[in-house]
């Protein structure tokens, strides 16, 4: 049986990037509410563990690997586009459509998730643009944004689905280090509601001091993952369990 809000189970799991050993041995397991900094130097191999987590970098055969009730060992191509519409996924480059208001840029992925109604679509959209402050602006364009206000409308894109698991590759990497500390205080909010998990990947030591969480560590030097914080406990009494070998 599942455990109760278990969102990500690692078991001796294991990553390479061709011949590049990116971690192994990996034990983590993820609950929703969970906050977690993916830390390391650039090129460290932060955004290949978010990729592997989403099914497009592949786990070596051994251990087990479970993300949203997907057995991640055993998925089939075609079950990839309902493991993706269940986890929400946030660039660094923001990708928008620069024709599309920020409104239509949501409404676009609503459509193409199959969601018809136009009134639910409306009351979604109004719904994440306000747990992201951008209840006033959803009617301009990218260009009209400036890049801390596409990235809040990145992430409401992300929350469309109501996932819960998100995925942050490095969010604040195009900002500046106050743009950059209030996107993140935005991803932890989101994940202090209890109902959905935040793996966000950055290299920027400022965030991760002003603004401290469990942390993974990826070494420049190192084909393992180590562990920076190895429990972080939650008034809720609910605790993040990493382990490496």
């Amino acid at each position: 049986m599942a455990e109760k809000n278990v969102v990500l189970r690692f078991e001796d799991v294991s990553v390479s990037h061709y011949e590049n050993k990116i971690f192994e041995h990996l034990d983590l397991t993820v609950r929703a509410g969970d906050f977690i900094y993916i830390v390391g130097p650039v090129g460290s191999g932060k955004s290949t563990l978010l990729k592997s987590v989403y099914a497009e970098t592949p786990i070596e055969k051994q251990g087990a690997a479970n993300v949203l009730g997907f057995d991640l060992l055993k998925l089939k191509r075609s079950s990839l586009p309902r493991l993706r519409r269940q986890l929400g996924i946030v660039f660094q480059d923001f990708r928008l459509l620069e024709n599309k208001t920020a409104i239509e840029n949501l409404d676009f992925v609503l459509r193409a998730t199959g969601v018809k109604n136009k009134q639910i679509r409306k009351e979604r959209i109004t719904g994440v643009l306000q747990e992201v402050g951008m209840e006033l602006k959803g009617y301009k364009y990218p260009h009209e944004l400036s890049g801390g206000e596409q990235q809040r409308i990145a992430i409401a894109r992300a929350l469309l689905s109501e996932p819960k698991l998100i995925l942050a590759d490095e969010p604040t990497g195009n900002l500046d280090v106050e743009t950059g500390l209030g996107i993140t205080r935005i991803l932890q909010k989101i994940a202090s509601k209890g109902k959905t998990a935040v793996l966000m990947a950055t290299h920027n030591e400022r965030i991760i001091r002003e603004l401290p969480a469990a942390e993974l560590y990826i070494g420049a030097n190192k084909p393992e993952l180590s562990v920076a914080s190895a429990s972080q406990e939650r008034e809720d009494g609910v605790s993040i369990e990493t382990n490496n070998i």
